[in-house]
């Protein structure tokens, strides 16, 4: 079965900054679109950043200039730089492996971090 182990976060002031990093132990790690979520208190589980195997990159707008996703082939591992946090970044973090299988997708999650930012 396929594991997805992160590691990181915890707890910031605002303005500070935390990492989250979630290995993955699978060789075909490459092939994946690797992402992060955020599931806040009261609201849905959303997309943070994600990257794909060829290396291109989505923020949602409030993560902009702030985050940095970036992977590790070698590795096997997909990191989250967060800086200049908020308040409101405060949630518990997932990572996320998917890929296409035929017409479906494979989706894979890991079990949660928490970050808390405090004002």
């Amino acid at each position: 079965q396929v594991q997805l182990v992160q590691s990181g976060g915890g707890l910031a002031q605002v303005g500070g900054s935390l990492s989250l990093s979630c290995q993955m132990w699978e060789d075909a790690f490459p092939i994946f679109t690797m992402g992060w979520y955020a599931k806040r208190p009261g609201f849905q589980r959303e997309l943070v950043a994600a990257i794909t195997p060829n290396g291109d990159i989505n923020y949602v707008d409030s993560a902009k200039g702030r985050f940095t996703i970036s992977r590790d082939y070698a590795r096997k591992e997909v990191n989250l730089q967060m800086n200049n946090l908020k308040p409101e970044d405060t949630a518990v973090y997932y990572c996320n492996a998917r890929r296409p299988v035929g017409s479906a997708t494979m989706d894979l999650w890991g079990e949660g971090t928490q970050v808390n930012v405090s004002s």
